[in-house]
């Protein structure tokens, strides 16, 4: 099961973001990714080795939310991406306020549009 500090200050809002993409579980984003041949946990991992376990998840979440919108542009799964990123934000915090995460994915999908 993905554990990470802070998991039951964020749980409702991730379960959230996931339900309206059919996914139960982070666990399930993990599967959703495997089958893709994708484990972007172990990517956050050997390009960030100092990256916390919350943000290693939080792209595992974005790239299985990608995968099923169905994204097949790198500019469209960036901002996907995003989506996974701000459900991480922790309610009511600064960067949940300021949509960091989508503002993340958001300038991927720019960077990558250009």
């Amino acid at each position: 099961m993905a554990n990470f500090e802070g998991y039951e200050r964020r749980e409702a809002k991730i379960l959230a973001a996931l339900k309206e993409y059919g996914i139960s579980s982070i666990d399930e984003c993990k599967e959703i990714c495997a089958a893709k041949g994708i484990d972007p946990y172990k990517i956050v991992e050997e390009t960030q080795p100092i990256a916390f376990e919350n943000a290693k998840w939080a792209y595992t979440v974005g790239a299985a939310i990608a995968i099923k919108k169905g994204c097949t542009k790198a500019a469209d799964a960036a901002a996907a991406i995003g989506i996974g990123l701000q459900a991480f934000c922790i309610p009511g915090s600064v960067a949940e306020n300021r949509k960091v995460g989508l503002g993340h994915g958001n300038l991927g999908k720019m960077l990558l549009s250009e």
